[in-house]
């Protein structure tokens, strides 16, 4: 099995920007394997669908640990999204794999990059200041298995999904849940659906260990460094950085000229100046932790928990 330093390396970096922000790294990871990688959209789908259920647990846990998971939503969300996730994946053995087939699968992998990035887009500029909120709410069931439903899919065919359109969709459906509620919630439910995803990827697509086999070894530990040290202020601006990036990317992948996107990158450096702008307004300062700065190990696992509870 050979193992590929370069992708290593950007599977690393990758991993690093999702432990910062708490990004789904189906948004990230994927892109970078096609337009940087060259890997054909089928492969670096499989791959990181694999790939994403060893970067889950930790959070799980911790999430677990300190009672931020609604599990009553929880499992009506893997009722709708893990059958879901197992349809996704055999929808995408149904594709195939000739070129035809890569260019529809392209314009799939664009279209729910662009639904994700506008969906944090749109709970930044509509939903930015989530409630203090109770630690549980009156379940919505059927709202909440469709909401697995799509999410599932969306996850099992493009790998995109889990970290963007099933949190703001959840916002919408929970709008008393506190905002550690919601990520907790969405993050385990995510576990289940990416185990099924994985399943259903074994079971009906190739999949190429040695691409996988790079991925986890840049991106798991890189994610657990990047969580160590990432803070809610910090993430803030650098989140939205990669949102634009990645609405820019699925902009490209579905045929979008260069004129036209550089025409939207302009519009797209205008909203995340306007954001970090009212979020500096808010009060909601970066804030340098004086003893990160003193005592480097005691000040990293400090900040493990805050990449969790930041709001993508």
């Amino acid at each position: 099995m050979h193992i590929d330093l370069y992708l290593v390396l950007g599977s690393a970096v990758v991993g690093l920007l999702v432990g910062l922000t708490g990004m789904g790294g189906g948004a990230l990871m994927t892109p970078m394997l096609v337009l940087l990688f060259g890997i054909t959209p089928s492969a670096a789908i499989t791959s990181d669908l694999v790939a994403a259920l060893f970067m889950k647990p930790c959070g799980v846990a911790i999430h677990w640990r300190r009672k931020t998971i609604n599990k009553d939503v929880v499992r009506n969300l893997c009722y709708g999204s893990v059958p879901a996730a197992f349809f996704g994946t055999y929808v995408l053995h149904l594709l195939g794999q000739s070129a035809t087939a890569e260019h529809r699968l392209e314009i799939m992998l664009g279209s729910a990059l662009i639904i994700g990035a506008l969906a944090i887009f749109y709970r930044s500029i509509f939903i930015e200041a989530p409630p203090k909120g109770a630690a549980h709410a009156p379940v919505r069931r059927l709202p909440t298995i469709g909401i697995g439903v799509v999410g599932g899919f969306m996850v099992g065919l493009t790998s995109v999904g889990a970290g963007s359109l099933i949190l703001v969709l959840l916002v919408m459906v929970y709008p008393t849940l506190s905002n550690k509620q919601l990520v907790g919630t969405d993050l385990a439910q995510s576990l289940p659906l990416t185990f099924s995803a994985t399943l259903g990827t074994l079971l009906f697509n190739h999949v190429d260990f040695s691409l996988t086999s790079s991925i986890i070894i840049g991106s798991v530990p890189a994610v657990v460094i990047g969580s160590l040290l990432s803070s809610k202020s910090e993430g803030y601006l650098l989140r939205r950085v990669i949102t634009g990036v990645v609405l820019l990317s699925g902009l490209k992948y579905v045929g979008v000229a260069t004129t036209a996107l550089g025409v939207i990158a302009g519009l797209i450096v205008v909203l995340i100046t306007f954001l970090a702008v009212r979020h500096w307004r808010h009060g909601q300062r970066v804030v340098v932790r004086g003893d990160l700065v003193a005592e480097p190990v005691q000040g990293i696992v400090a900040l493990l928990p805050t990449w969790l509870d930041g709001d993508l």
